[in-house]
């Protein structure tokens, strides 16, 4: 039995001997660094129109730093191996500001919603920026990350899974058609070597990926089903313990409902309101995770899911207070990868291609053996 705890969290390549054997042998940009910045900005501008048009967002300004005492900043999964960036700010206070660089907005969306006045079935769109110093650095992870964080006001029949179905869905098609546009107006892209973005994405909830490959971790059975049954996936119920004794991931506690009972299927219990999109990249041949969402969790089910986590200590933080007092709106929200999606759109090896960050040297000189040239 290969070890499934180990595979919980993280990004799923641990040496740079495995990412020199991941990388191709035969590659070659398909755009040089100008153009590729330029198709780059046209499929961002189209994503963002199109994005706040599909889901009826408008885009707002959105924080690279919160204060620590606050309890805004996410941390990504339950195991405390992700922690943010601490420091203290203020000169000349008596007591310097705690604060703390934002992972992602997560938290700080929910409770922009009251702030902004969105009613139901509106929302808020950000260009966001933050810094995951912890992550492996490989050709698809960097400690500067960017994504369109999103967050939409739901009512509470809305919290069912064709409504998620249906948002994921509008997602799906903004970025079917950013990869049409972008590959119309950049020829060089329209190539016979890779083959097409795939028009269709197949939902599957996570119990059902692992009665499939039971004995695999998650990663592999990710894999397995791009590999086999579709090469673009939404996994539905990420973080509650599956018939395995596992969680597929450890998503965080506080923020995607992922303990909610769904649909029954085979005799079982699902549960989760949640998921992610994940795609098969061909220039790579490895998986790619483009997004993360959920419906989140309500005043009846953060306890819930604290208590599973071990973290109820949290319930004492100022959002999860405006949680269990209703003083937020009950919503809907994800990040999409920004460096990932174009990096998957215009057929690139390294997101170092699509943004500009620090890598260490190892990965450096790999990629250059690779004939892949990241941006400085």
């Amino acid at each position: 039995m290969i070890d499934k705890k180990a595979d919980l969290a993280g990004p799923g390549i641990s040496t740079y001997e495995e990412v020199e054997e991941c990388l191709p042998d035969d590659y070659k940009a398909l755009l040089g660094p100008k153009e590729r910045m330029k198709a780059l900005f046209k499929t961002k501008n189209f994503i963002e129109e199109n994005l706040c048009r599909e889901l009826n967002l408008f885009m707002v300004q959105v924080p690279l730093i919160v204060s620590k005492e606050s309890g805004i900043n996410d941390y990504l999964d339950r195991d405390g191996s992700r922690t943010p960036i601490d420091f203290s700010c203020g000169l000349g206070l008596e007591k310097r500001i705690e604060a703390q660089v934002v992972q992602a907005a997560t938290k700080w969306k929910r409770m922009a919603l009251k702030q902004f006045g969105c009613q139901a079935g509106e929302g808020i769109c950000t260009d966001m920026r933050a810094v995951r110093k912890d992550y492996f650095l490989d050709h698809d992870h960097g400690v500067y990350v960017d994504q369109w964080d999103w967050e939409r006001v739901i009512t509470e029949d809305m919290r069912k899974l064709e409504f998620l179905r249906d948002i994921v869905e509008k997602i799906w098609g903004v970025i079917y058609e950013a990869g049409q546009m972008v590959k119309k107006d950049f020829p060089g892209l329209d190539v016979d070597k890779y083959p097409e973005i795939p028009k269709k994405l197949d939902f599957f909830h996570a119990e059902e990926i692992l009665e499939r490959y039971p004995d695999l971790p998650r990663k592999e059975r990710e894999i397995k089903m791009l590999q086999e049954v579709s090469p673009a996936i939404f996994i539905i119920g990420i973080g509650y313990v599956l018939e395995d004794g596992y969680p597929h991931e450890m998503r965080a506690a506080d923020y995607d409902d992922w303990i909610t009972p769904t649909i029954k299927k085979h005799g079982r219990q699902f549960h989760g309101i949640n998921g992610d999109i994940l795609v098969w990249n061909p220039v790579t041949r490895r998986r790619h995770e483009l997004t993360s969402m959920g419906i989140r969790v309500t005043k009846e089910t953060l306890p819930l899911q604290l208590k599973e986590a071990g973290q109820e200590h949290f319930l004492q933080l100022p959002y999860h207070q405006a949680i269990l007092k209703d003083e937020i709106p009950l919503s809907i929200g994800g990040g999409i990868g920004q460096s990932r999606t174009f990096m998957y759109l215009l057929r690139t090896a390294h997101i170092g291609e699509v943004t500009v960050s620090v890598w260490p040297n190892v990965l450096t000189e790999i990629s250059k053996r690779k004939n892949i040239h990241v941006l400085e």
